[in-house]
């Protein structure tokens, strides 16, 4: 713990949930959305290359579920800025004992949490309000030629969205399907 931040275990090892701490008065407040010292034990020697912002226009949209495969796999910490997600990790770690299991988290622009997620994740979200704005920070930069995917309706994922699937895009409902073949991400 720190004064900016609480960070909390989640069932899925190295998954983790980071309470922002915002500090206010009558004019409003400021909030540390990242910190490197505050946050080096998570981040294991490890630093930020890249910051990248989306905005989501319509509920219901399900972006995902992207990964990095080795060796371009990243640490991410997602929060929400504005709106409300349905964000959700899936561990696909090859020697995992939570191997294809996922985890959920509500992230909104007022519940100032972030999801920390570890390399050997995928990762996506719902959106649970129009005109949603996350904010990733990743350890680092995409490399379009490691990029992959699970397919975020996939049965064997059996991720309950809280919603129906209004939207997604043309590459996101085209990735495949889990297959006997899937061995996961090997770090």
């Amino acid at each position: 713990m720190t004064a900016r931040f609480d960070i909390k275990d989640t069932p899925l090892q190295g998954l983790k949930i980071i309470q922002r701490k915002p500090l206010g008065d009558n004019r409003g407040y400021l909030e540390r959305l990242f910190c490197q010292n505050d946050l080096t034990d998570i981040l294991k020697g490890q630093t930020i290359a890249q910051i990248n912002h989306t905005l989501t226009e319509k509920i219901g949209t399900v972006r995902g579920m992207h990964f990095q495969l080795s060796p371009y796999a990243e640490v991410k910490f997602v929060q929400c800025l504005k709106g409300e997600v349905y964000d959700v990790a899936v561990d696909v770690r090859t020697d995992s004992p939570t191997f294809l299991f996922w985890h959920a988290e509500i992230l909104s622009a007022t519940n100032y949490k972030t999801l920390f997620i570890p390399e050997g994740f995928a990762h996506g979200y719902q959106t649970l309000t129009d005109d949603c704005e996350m904010l990733y920070f990743h350890t680092a930069p995409y490399n379009s030629n490691a990029e992959a995917a699970l397919n975020s309706l996939d049965p064997k994922l059996a991720i309950e969205w809280p919603l129906p699937v209004t939207e997604q895009s043309l590459r996101d409902k085209q990735h495949p399907m889990i297959t006997s073949d899937f061995k996961g991400l090997a770090l």
